[in-house]
């Protein structure tokens, strides 16, 4: 029988099956849910056909209750408005179960970008020998960080991952219990989770998805592209933040880094456990069964913080041991179980994850300058007494060559405290979990060479001295701090004492890039030009001095902060960047939507590995021309022109405080970070947070940062009868053809009619339509370019998911704004009425969960 069309699967195996359980959700047997699904079709119909009339958001509500709930008081509509939300957040975690139980069906799961599709083209074009050099010489780690995009509390993630199964086998009973479970669960936090909490909840994908997903990917490539041989590289690796990054958030101390270390060992050791006594099961051969007891008893006395440990190498020699009987005194029974076993402890060893510390380098600036103070004061050798007078080249020239140790001072300025401790814990949990477990610090804002510097002798005289087994990792974030690091970097490259040092690291250096600031600072277009541009430079300068340049890529969720199509990004990066290993943060809900399943996880970790191998198996990847590079320039100069003055409007900071949700951001209790960076009770743009701002515009339906800009870069050339320039451009680089395929997506998700009447607003109408009209142009310039009648044509699939998204939520989306608006009625009245605005507060900031959800890679 043929395979269905994609399309096809997906109506099939996920439209209609939402429909189907949608439908029992409405029959289960709650005192209010009987009439809160009988009425809400009927407001969504409401909806639609007011937004098609021009209706705004108020109008819409009150022509619903007018026409059907004529009776009903204010109270009571208001009752009724906050069950369609909780209804409509259930549905959107209906949708996201039914998606994922199907995704292996409508997903091609051994089709272009696996494992098995890399192989089998490998082998038909005679290069399985360079895939397989390939594979021993590339990595691919992902980064969880604990960033607040993810707004299902840890009950109701359990609740989807039940769901999903129950749904893949059309078990309607154990379907309606869960349902009936998800109906009464609560969606909102009460008070903000803590970052150890946090760790804890992505330990959760640790233990239940990446443990599998990354040990089945690892047995594939052993078994089927080695031939069953050892492979020298792990291949994959996880990063982990939460715990370690401070930057901004003063809740995360040592005692946490310490905490959330000691939890990873725990949790990896439990999974081994597991494994082991499977074995013990199994294994119950004469010289076999008792070693298997002993080293179950040795794992759990790990855990008891008994004597008898079983150390990480003896572990693995264990293992070793038993394969190599197996195979020779039992027909080699069991032997694949075994063989999967050590895989897992070249994946995890006893750390699971590596923990990143990061701080901002404004913070280390304070610390630094707190601990030397007191080790002069205290009559320490290590500073000279008037280091700070020096000139920035003899403090570089000593910070660099520094040698000796802190000693026992007892420090009482709580930044030196907090610096000391911090880097001693980093040593401490190396000593305990392996040297992977936690080295690297990341310096985010890294602006001189300085920043770097700094903190490199305080890692020396705080707890690492003369063998440093941590690297330094600079965080490049801004336009203008991208323009500056190939500068910092190479004085970092010619400096003897740093260069020793990255000798001692294997002539490896790791740099940070990130997209969140850089979009939110420079616009779209030149926010992934700057840093592309820069990984070239970059890349060049490296080489140049025998240095493996590492690219960490600080990529969010949605386009905006360098998300979208990830691998597709990376396969289109070409010969001038390196890509030897691919490192990316995934955060919030692009976690749970993109690694929250086996499958998923597998599916999406084998389409980046073959991203970073596609590029040196396809001939035809060529570097992009120099006269497209100009475009390409042209392109970047022009947008950031238009997002800079755009910026600078003098209504932009206060739309988004009085016409978006940016200040209730706050209210969610998502995360433990504050929602900005200063203490200002005013808003200041460099205090924004880019989740927080990209996600107000996501509440709006306007997703400015994805797109503004674009259209009138694209729009100068048209207006100068060159646009096939960038035609040209489009049809040759798959850099670009990347870039616009995921502004595509941004403005696929943007919905204007939801906000049209601020057009009429007297203070904020011609900012609004400046916003509509850039949309409607890149929109117009966008879909020429690529030669499409509508977008996202080319990938049916994403754009249908996004039409079902798109259309639960847009009941929520319409209470919220209804509720905005109430909220300013009742700011401007003579005598504000408290309760009633705590309500609407209330309303708009639990609409924001649903909301977000619903869009999977929003903030």
């Amino acid at each position: 029988m043929a395979t269905q069309p994609k399309l096809t699967r997906f109506k099939q195996h996920v439209t209609a099956k939402y429909n189907i359980y949608n439908s029992v959700f409405m029959t289960l047997p709650f005192d209010t849910i009987t009439k809160t699904v009988v009425l809400l079709p009927l407001f969504h119909e409401t909806c639609k056909k007011g937004y098609e009339a021009g209706d705004d958001p108020t109008t819409i509500v009150e022509t619903f209750f007018k026409k059907y709930q004529a009776r009903r008081n204010e109270k009571s509509q208001i009752n009724l408005l906050f069950r369609f939300i909780q209804y409509i957040e259930r549905q959107v975690v209906l949708f996201d179960a039914v998606e994922d139980a199907s995704f292996s069906v409508v997903q091609n799961m051994e089709g272009v970008g696996t494992l098995r599709n890399l192989k089998e083209n490998a082998e038909a074009d005679n290069k399985k020998q360079l895939l397989q050099e390939y594979l021993e010489a590339i990595k691919v780690r992902i980064v969880l960080t604990a960033h607040p995009t993810q707004f299902y509390p840890g009950t109701v993630l359990g609740i989807i991952t039940d769901l999903s199964e129950a749904i893949k086998t059309d078990n309607l009973p154990e379907i309606e219990s869960l349902l009936a479970q998800l109906g009464k669960t609560p969606f909102f936090k009460d008070k903000k989770p803590t970052p150890y909490d946090e760790a804890v909840n992505l330990v959760w994908y640790l233990k239940n998805v990446f443990y599998h997903s990354f040990g089945r990917i690892y047995d594939y490539a052993q078994q089927n592209i080695f031939d069953g041989r050892e492979i020298d590289n792990p291949i994959l690796n996880i990063g982990f933040w939460p715990g370690g990054d401070r930057d901004g958030n003063p809740f995360v101390t040592p005692e946490t880094t310490r905490n959330v270390a000691k939890k990873l060992r725990e949790s990896i050791v439990k999974k081994y456990i597991k494994d082991v006594k499977y074995l013990r099961r199994r294994l119950t051969f004469r010289g076999i069964r008792e070693r298997i007891i002993d080293i179950n008893n040795r794992l759990h006395n790990i855990l008891l913080g008994k004597e008898g440990q079983l150390s990480l190498d003896e572990f693995v020699q264990e293992l070793h041991d038993l394969r190599a009987m197996l195979i020779s005194e039992h027909q080699s029974l069991y032997v694949d179980q075994v063989t999967s076993l050590i895989n897992k402890t070249t994946l995890f060893g006893y750390h699971f994850a590596s923990l990143d510390i990061r701080q901002d380098s404004r913070v280390h600036d304070a610390m630094f300058k707190a601990l030397v103070s007191e080790l002069i004061e205290n009559g320490s050798n290590l500073f000279p007494r008037n280091f700070f007078e020096m000139d920035v080249s003899q403090q570089l020239k000593h910070l660099s060559a520094i040698k000796g140790n802190i000693g026992d001072i007892e420090f009482k300025d709580e930044l030196a405290i907090n610096i000391v401790e911090t880097v001693k814990v980093m040593k401490a949990i190396q000593d305990d979990n392996g040297e992977v477990a936690c080295n690297r610090y990341i310096i985010s804002n890294n602006q001189t060479t300085l920043n770097v510097l700094q903190l490199f002798a305080m890692l020396k005289i705080i707890a690492f001295h003369d063998e440093l087994t941590a690297d330094v990792v600079p965080l490049f974030e801004t336009v203008p701090d991208l323009e500056v690091a190939p500068k910092v970097m190479e004085d970092l490259y010619t400096n003897d004492h740093y260069r020793e040092h990255l000798k001692q690291r294997g002539n490896k250096q790791t740099i940070m890039l990130g997209f969140s600031d850089g979009t939110k600072d420079g616009g779209y277009l030149m926010a992934n030009w700057a840093i592309f541009k820069a990984k070239e430079a970059l890349t060049i300068l490296s080489r140049q001095y025998g240095i493996d340049v590492i690219f960490f890529d600080g990529r969010g969720g949605p386009p905006a902060r360098g998300g979208g199509n990830t691998h597709q990004f990376y396969a289109s990066l070409g010969p001038t960047i390196e890509d030897k290993e691919i490192q990316l943060t995934i955060q919030g809900q692009t976690i749970s939507s993109n690694f929250g399943t086996l499958d998923s996880s597998r599916f999406n970790m084998e389409q980046l590995i073959s991203s970073g191998i596609a590029n040196r198996l396809n001939d035809k990847n060529n570097a992009m021309s120099p006269e497209n590079k100009a475009v390409m320039n042209d392109l970047a100069d022009l947008s950031y022109k238009a997002y800079v003055d755009f910026k600078n409007h003098p209504k932009f900071l206060s739309y988004l405080q009085h016409m978006s949700t940016l200040k209730y951001y706050a209210k969610t209790n998502i995360g433990s970070r504050p929602s900005k960076r200063g203490k200002s009770t005013a808003l200041v743009f460099s205090d924004l947070r880019a989740i927080p701002f990209v996600g107000s515009w996501t509440q709006l339906k306007q997703n400015v940062p994805g797109f503004f800009g674009v259209g009138k870069a694209l729009k100068a050339f048209e207006d100068k009868g060159e646009f096939e320039k960038v035609q040209k451009l489009y049809d040759e680089s798959k850099f670009f053809k990347a870039l616009i395929s995921n502004s595509m997506m941004s403005l696929t998700k943007s919905f204007f009619n939801l906000t049209k009447y601020m057009a009429e607003d007297t203070e904020y109408g011609d900012f609004w339509n400046l916003i509509f009209e850039e949309y409607q142009t890149s929109k117009r310039l966008i879909l020429k370019l690529a030669g499409f009648e509508t977008l996202m044509e080319n990938e049916p699939v994403g754009k249908a998911s996004i039409e079902v998204r798109e259309s639960i939520v847009l009941p929520l989306l319409t209470i919220q704004q209804y509720a905005l608006r109430k909220i300013k009625e009742l700011e401007k009245a003579d005598i504000k009425n408290e309760e009633q605005l705590e309500i609407f507060e209330k309303m708009v900031t639990r609409a924001m969960f649903g909301n977000i959800n619903a869009s999977r890679n929003s903030a």
